[in-house]
């Protein structure tokens, strides 16, 4: 009897043990899953952002990159889930899309300024850059120096920007102050209104004028509107901070571990201290003197697998374009050969056809002559320095960089290290011994602008001609409307 009651007892607690597993059970079960979860589920990151050159763009091949591509694919493959990124043009419309639920967009990341203003719409992760407002006027027109200055002049800035909040902030102590807030516009197309004269002034952010300065050559920094400011990525207000938090661990680990300063060095560290005279030089040798290589220089650069504003690039540091160019170490022609150079390839130096040829397959040479380890864009770099300051050099160096703990096969290492070729107590214990280690790294940084300026002025020349093209088809269908009623009429008048 005893037995039956306490197999009767261990029943009834092994009942309730049971039933409460199962609510348990059923509690999970039903829990609803947060953003992180969901967004691992669907195996898609939706991304706000605005195409453009500090952000994501297309290269040569067709495949997105860009500083803001490369740090949110970095994100999504922490996450294991592919990138989607939605172009959004207009910031207003980006920030309104981003607090809308049914639009499905988990975060907008298109180098937004972090203001009290957007503090109070959206969240903010930690900052992985910082960039200062600048006012840009036109070369010729009289300098701003002060927010005074501005008063009573045309200004020009993208609509929903951070720029307009400052600007509202200052016109309560300048109510002189008047601009326009133009929307469907990029930084690059207000430089270029102030570089034509409609407007006299803009607001555009450091990091953005500084890409485009070289396009626009009659136009100057007048002062900065701001201090440095933060940027960052921005996440829709709400209960569920889940992903947030996700992004948030991403950015201080992006900070820290170097991913942040290496995409900032690719993607940025191309811009040249050029002046306002040879950002000039560069505009005009443009227009006039490129067209007259351009077919060559594209032939030659799809003989070697090269981007043709690569070789453009090489070419204008080498020589600006002259086919008569000589140094004083005695290189000559488009490409500025050695006569060593020049005969090993096989080549007259001083036949602009030949030179490009020559030049392109001796780059494409010093290309594959690296150790294959050595990935883009570090690959082509490398190779640049090269052409410039030879291959045992480049050596030297990269050999300096590992013993001093450095990465060989990175440019942002070696770059470091090539001016100590310039310094005995580093360059008597190298094979190939002292060289002006300097210049390759100047040498490498101008031509990366260059070929930056000549890839964005090619896209602005197809966007035109196919604007031009558009417009032309449609004045044609016009025509042929006009011309089909027009002989639809005479038929029903004749009967």
């Amino acid at each position: 009897m005893i037995m039956k009651r306490r197999l009767l007892r261990y029943s009834r607690r092994l009942t309730k043990g049971l039933v409460l597993a199962c609510c348990a059970s059923l509690i999970v079960a039903s829990k609803t899953p947060d953003t992180l979860e969901k967004v691992k589920t669907s195996g898609k990151l939706v991304v706000l952002s605005q195409n453009g050159p500090t952000t994501y763009y297309e290269d040569a091949s067709g495949a997105h990159t860009g500083f803001e591509y490369g740090m949110l694919s970095a994100f999504a493959a922490a996450l294991g889930v592919e990138l989607e990124i939605r172009d959004v043009h207009n910031l207003n419309r980006m920030f309104s899309l981003l607090q809308d639920p049914q639009e499905g967009a988990h975060l907008a990341a298109a180098g937004l300024t972090v203001t009290p203003e957007r503090r109070e719409q959206v969240r903010f992760t930690p900052s992985y850059f910082e960039i200062r407002q600048q006012v840009i006027y036109r070369l010729g027109e009289e300098r701003p120096t002060s927010i005074g200055d501005l008063e009573g002049k045309r200004i020009a800035l993208i609509a929903g920007s951070a720029h307009s909040e400052q600007l509202h902030r200052l016109s309560r102590r300048y109510p002189g102050l008047e601009w326009d807030e133009l929307s469907d516009v990029d930084a690059m197309e207000l430089i270029e209104m102030v570089d034509e004269g409609e407007y006299h002034y803009a607001v555009v952010d450091s990091n953005a004028y500084s890409v485009h300065r070289g396009l626009y050559a009659n136009t100057y920094v007048a002062f900065n509107l701001s201090q440095f400011q933060p940027v960052a990525w921005a996440f829709p207000e709400g209960e569920d901070d889940s992903l947030y938090r996700a992004a948030r661990r991403f950015m201080l680990r992006a900070n820290t571990s170097g991913l942040v300063a290496e995409l900032r060095e690719e993607f940025f560290g191309h811009v040249s201290k050029l002046n306002a005279g040879g950002a000039q030089a560069f505009a005009r040798r443009t227009r006039e003197r490129l067209p007259k290589w351009r077919e060559q220089l594209q032939q030659a650069a799809a003989d070697y697998n090269l981007d043709w504003h690569l070789l453009a690039a090489l070419s204008y540091q080498e020589s600006y374009w002259n086919p008569r160019a000589r140094s004083r170490t005695g290189v000559r022609g488009l490409m500025m050969l050695t006569r060593s150079t020049a005969r090993e390839l096989g080549v007259n130096r001083l036949d602009p056809e030949e030179s490009i040829e020559g030049g392109a397959r001796y780059l494409a040479q010093i290309r594959d002559k690296l150790p294959e380890r050595i990935r883009e864009p570090d690959r082509t770099f490398m190779a640049l320095a090269s052409y410039n300051v030879g291959y045992g050099h480049l050596e030297d160096a990269r050999v300096l960089t590992e013993k001093m703990g450095g990465n060989p096969d990175r440019w942002q290492e070696v770059r470091k290290h090539l001016p100590l070729l310039a310094k005995r107590q580093y360059y008597k214990n190298t094979k190939h011994g002292y060289a002006r280690g300097w210049e390759p790294v100047t040498y490498v940084q101008n031509i990366r602008h260059y070929q930056t300026l000549l890839s964005w002025s090619s896209r602005i020349e197809e966007e035109r001609l196919a604007e031009a093209e558009a417009s032309e088809r449609k004045a044609e269908a016009l025509a042929d409307v006009a011309t089909m009623k027009a002989e639809t009429a005479a038929a029903a008048s004749a009967l």
